[in-house]
C-alpha cells in the first residue's frame, strides 16, 4: 500500500521568552519564541511527518495561515510520487501560481514552505528508518542533485558541478561517518552573549561554558557602542587569548557604521562579525569584508533564497555561510546553497538557536562534512540552550559538540504536552501570561522516557 499524506494539520506555538529575555538583541529587544508546527498525517498507522518554521511572536499566525494556502500541493500525494521527484515537488510547492505573488521564494510564504517541505523529508526519513542525515549520506550524487532547484542559480552552479562535488569525496563517506558517530561535530554557543543580560550573568554563563567544554563563544552587538566593549572586555577576560569570540550585530548598522563601530572592537579579536547590515545589501556586505579583514563576515540566517546566496558567494561578500533551516524552504533548497558555498570556498556555519532550529541544523552540517565538504577547518554550528525540553528527541551536546542524532527523521517533533501548553492564544501558558515568571516557567513531559527506540544505532 503506497504511503499517501491524508492530512495536514498547522498549530500556532509561542513560547514567553521576552519574560527572561532569552534570545534579546539589538534588533529582537523583546522575542517570544515561536513555532509555525506543521504535522502530516498518513494513512499507515503511526507514521506522521513533523515539520516546523521558526518566528519571533507576533505575526506567527500569518506563517499559519500561509501554511494552509500551500497544503493543497501536499494533500493526497504519496510519498512514492514526491521522493522520484523531490525537485518537481519543491519547484510546485514554492511556484504555487496564485500564492507566488506574495513572495516570489521570501518572506513568510517561504518560510510556510520550508515548513512543509521540511515535514515531507521527516516524513520520508522516519519511512525509511533513518535520521534525515543519514538518509541524505546515504543517497547517490544523481539522486540529490535530483532534490536541487538550480532555476536562478545555475550562473554559479550547473548540475554537472553539483555531481562532481558529491564524487570527490563518495568513497570516503564512511570513514567519516564513524567518525562524526564517535566524536561529534563541533558547536559554539550563544547562550552567554544576549545584549538583555546583566554583566554578572554575562560572567557566570561564561565560566559554566568553559567548564562545560566550550571554545567559541557569540555575543550580540550594536546597541551601544560603549556597552559592547565593555561587555567584550569581560567575555575576553574570561575565555582568554585562546578561545574564539564571534560578535553579532542582527542587521542593525548602515554599511560605513558597521565598519566604523567595529573598528574599536577589533582589539578583542573577534573570528567573525555576524550580519552587520541589511541581508539583503549584497554589495554592502562585501564592502564592510573589505574593511574588515582579517575580521571575516558572516550572513545567512536572515537571507530569503539560495539567489541571494549566490550573489554574496560571487561578490566574496561573506566568509562564513549562515544557512537557516526554516528561511530556506527545506532540505532541497539548503543542498543548493550547501554545494555553492562548497564551489566557492566558503564554509557552512550554520544558524541555530530559535525554536526547534538546533535540532534541525545538526542533520545538516553532519551530511555536509560527510558528503560535501570533508572538512571540518573553520566549520561550527551554533548552539542555544533554550527549549530543548520541549521535543521528544532533543539535541545532545558532548563537550561543546553535536553527537549525531539517531532516531528516524528530522529531530524535529515536540511533545504533546508542549503543544497544549503554548499554543497561541488558548493554551494554559498564555492564559496565564500576567503571572508568568521564571520559577513558575512550566516543562511539561519532563520525566517522560523521550519515546521510541533509536532505529538508526550507534
Amino acid at each position: 500500500m503506497a504511503t499517501t499524506i491524508t492530512d495536514v494539520t498547522v498549530r500556532d506555538i509561542r513560547f514567553p521568552t521576552s519574560a527572561t529575555l532569552d534570545g534579546s538583541d539589538a534588533v529582537n529587544v523583546d522575542p517570544d519564541y515561536s513555532a509555525t508546527y506543521v504535522v502530516l498525517e498518513t494513512n499507515r498507522a503511526g507514521l506522521r511527518g513533523y515539520g516546523l518554521t521558526f518566528t519571533n511572536g507576533r505575526g506567527n499566525e500569518i506563517s499559519v495561515a500561509a501554511v494552509r494556502a500551500l497544503k493543497h500541493h501536499v494533500l493526497g500525494q504519496t510519498l512514492g510520487s514526491i521522493a522520484e521527484d523531490f525537485g518537481g515537488f519543491w519547484l510546485r510547492i514554492t511556484s504555487d501560481s496564485q500564492v507566488r505573488w506574495l513572495g516570489p521564494e521570501k518572506g513568510v510564504v517561504h518560510l510556510a514552505a520550508g515548513a512543509l517541505v521540511n515535514a515531507v523529508w521527516d516524513l520520508y526519513a522516519r519511512s525509511e528508518g533513518k535520521p534525515v542525515w543519514k538518509l541524505l549520506v546515504d543517497m547517490s550524487p544523481e539522486q540529490l542533485v535530483s532534490c536541487i532547484p538550480f532555476r536562478h542559480i545555475s550562473d554559479a552552479l550547473m548540475p554537472e558541478e553539483a555531481i562532481e562535488i558529491l564524487q570527490r569525496n563518495e568513497a570516503t563517506k564512511s570513514v567519516r561517518e564513524q567518525e562524526m558517530l564517535r566524536d561529534g561535530y563541533p558547536a559554539y554557543t550563544t547562550s552567554a552573549g544576549w545584549l538583555g543580560y546583566s554583566d554578572e550573568k554575562v560572567r557566570r554563563l561564561v565560566r559554566r561554558g568553559l567548564a562545560d567544554g566550550w571554545k567559541h563563544f557569540k555575543m550580540k552587538v550594536g546597541r551601544d557602542r560603549d556597552d559592547d566593549i565593555r561587555r567584550a572586555a569581560i567575555i575576553r577576560d574570561e575565555i582568554g587569548p585562546d578561545c574564539k569570540l564571534m560578535m553579532d550585530a542582527n542587521q542593525i548598522w548602515d554599511v560605513d557604521q558597521a565598519i566604523e563601530w567595529m573598528e574599536p572592537l577589533a582589539k578583542f579579536d573577534p573570528w567573525w562579525i555576524e550580519e552587520p547590515t541589511s541581508p539583503d545589501d549584497v554589495l554592502g556586505h562585501a564592502k564592510i569584508a573589505e574593511a574588515l579583514a582579517p575580521i571575516g563576515v558572516a550572513t545567512g540566517e536572515a537571507c530569503q533564497n539560495r539567489v541571494i546566496f549566490k550573489q554574496l558567494f560571487q561578490a566574496k561578500a561573506i566568509s562564513f555561510c549562515q544557512i537557516d533551516s526554516c528561511r530556506l524552504a527545506g532540505v532541497n533548497e539548503v543542498l543548493a546553497v550547501m554545494l555553492m558555498a562548497a564551489k566557492f570556498g566558503v564554509p557552512v556555519c550554520p544558524h541555530a538557536g530559535g525554536v526547534g532550529l538546533c535540532e534541525y541544523v545538526q542533520h545538516l552540517s553532519l551530511f555536509d562534512y560527510i558528503a560535501v565538504s570533508a572538512s571540518l577547518e573553520d566549520r561550527i554550528i551554533e548552539y542555544v540552550d533554550h527549549l530543548h525540553e520541549h521535543f521528544v528527541y532533543p539535541v545532545k551536546i558532548e563537550n561543546g559538540r553535536y553527537m549525531p542524532p539517531t532516531d528516524a527523521g528530522y529531530s524535529i517533533e515536540m511533545k504533546a504536552a508542549s503543544l497544549d501548553y503554548y499554543e497561541f492564544p488558548g493554551g494554559e501558558a498564555w492564559k496565564n501570561r500576567q503571572d508568568f515568571s521564571v520559577a513558575q516557567a512550566f516543562t511539561p513531559g519532563a520525566k517522560e522516557s523521550g519515546g521510541r527506540k533509536p532505529i538508526y544505532g550507534r
